[in-house]
């Protein structure tokens, strides 16, 4: 389930319903994002928005971690969520929910390099991307956006 088709789209060749790992994505680059991880939580929030916007794709990041001004909800063109408990990978267990809730898990792709989210979301029949591979493509979209 990582090949380059999995960007495609789900079972049914239709946009995928992106769900992603925020900090594991956060962290495929090293940017010293550490030094201000809310100010990198905003920061990936405004690309995944303007990704989404330009794509179509229906997206949606979950974080372990919530800065102090930004909600849970819509943020322009993707929705936002928060690990319900606190602690390291507190995101998995929203993202293994998500899929687990979904009718259609197949049509699901998961954005993360994270081993055993990726084994847990594949068992409920999502696809996996790893997060370097996604990284690559919202900057290739966002090279053609002009408020990049």
């Amino acid at each position: 389930m990582g090949d380059e088709g999995e960007a495609a789209g789900g079972a049914g060749g239709g946009r995928p319903r992106w769900l992603v790992d925020g900090m594991n994505l956060i962290g495929s680059r090293p940017d010293r994002w550490w030094n201000d991880p809310d100010r990198a939580v905003r920061r990936l929030i405004g690309e995944l928005d303007r990704f989404a916007a330009a794509t179509g794709d229906d997206v949606t990041v979950v974080f372990d971690r919530r800065p102090p001004d930004v909600e849970p909800g819509r943020h322009g063109a993707v929705g936002v969520a928060f690990a319900s408990r606190r602690g390291r990978n507190a995101a998995d267990d929203e993202i293994v929910a998500m899929v687990a809730g979904d009718p259609d898990p197949a049509a699901d792709r998961v954005v993360t390099s994270d081993r055993r989210l990726a084994e847990r979301v594949r068992d409920l029949g999502a696809g996996v991307e790893p997060s370097s591979r996604f990284r690559r493509l919202v900057d290739r979209v966002l090279q053609g956006d002009p408020y990049r």
